[in-house]
């Protein structure tokens, strides 16, 4: 089990982009690494970057003083790890397209580009080490048309590890003209299709809004608060609230905060990908 922390209280000045991204993908795949911004000078999308290509977590510290805690919940965390170097292994069906495959939760992850083949109708997606956790994926599968009434294995999603397979489950589609079927949408995946929207954004506007574009600014972090709102992500929207003052939130309709501590904005920003489970319906 190999694992590194970043801390860094500043932002990458003196290399390109495109040297820290070389770097990455040199140690891509050898350990997992949490990364964390201390004080106000780093950077929310340099610290994602780092985390999601090196498959851990990314935060920011609003006081230094939190730094002992959370170093030590980070080793707590990477000593917790039993299993390394886990793989969700996807099988399709011939004439199977694989669309997508993304992490929901605990944080969103899009993993479908870096799928290593297996073979020709087999890939595996990296999700570094697991302890006593559990999270939830996204699978989408494309299919050839069939026959109403028609049932097809999907795909087989399993856990792998060294080669050996922890668990498995198998995905069904049957093909039904009944439209209130065929246009129902799952719960879960409702949920956290707007989870990701809410993520996609927060850092969208926050782009927006660091680049001057006032008006793009408003609608994405306006969207973003409606969103966090409509999910019960309290957190999200009490983060957003220091970057816009929010007139309505179902609807929406927030405006701009003239001023805004640089750290709020990277703060925001960094924890836009975590994600709530979606709510037990009530009994």
């Amino acid at each position: 089990m190999k694992h590194a922390i970043l801390l860094t209280d500043g932002q990458n000045q003196h290399e390109r982009p495109e040297d820290l991204q070389r770097v990455l993908n040199a140690c891509e795949g050898r350990f997992i690494c949490d990364s964390r911004g201390v004080g106000a000078d780093w950077v929310a999308d340099e610290l994602r970057k780092v985390a999601s290509t090196l498959l851990g977590t990314a935060d920011g510290l609003e006081d230094p003083a939190d730094l002992p805690a959370a170093f030590q919940a980070m080793t707590a965390s990477a000593m917790g790890k039993s299993v390394a170097d886990v793989a969700l292994r996807v099988w399709s069906p011939a004439g199977a397209t694989i669309r997508f495959v993304k992490q929901v939760f605990p944080q969103v992850e899009d993993l479908t580009g870096r799928r290593t083949e297996v073979s020709a109708r087999i890939g595996d997606y990296p999700t570094g080490a697991w302890g006593a956790e559990s999270r939830d994926y996204h699978v989408s599968v494309e299919l050839e048309p069939q026959s109403v009434g028609e049932e097809l294995l999907a795909a087989r999603v399993s856990l792998v590890s060294a080669g050996q397979v922890l668990t498995e489950r198998l995905v069904l589609a049957r093909w039904t003209d009944d439209e209130e079927l065929s246009t129902r949408i799952n719960r879960q995946v409702a949920h956290y299709t707007g989870q990701a929207e809410l993520a996609a954004a927060i850092q969208d506007g926050l782009k927006a809004r660091d680049a001057g574009d006032v008006e793009t600014a408003t609608a994405k972090l306006g969207r973003a608060v409606q969103l966090a709102t409509e999910s019960g992500h309290t957190d999200t929207a009490k983060l957003l609230a220091r970057v816009v003052d929010v007139v309505d939130a179902p609807t929406g309709t927030v405006r701009l905060k003239k001023r805004v501590a640089g750290v709020d904005a990277e703060l925001t920003n960094v924890r836009s990908v975590k994600t709530i489970r979606v709510k037990k319906t009530q009994a």
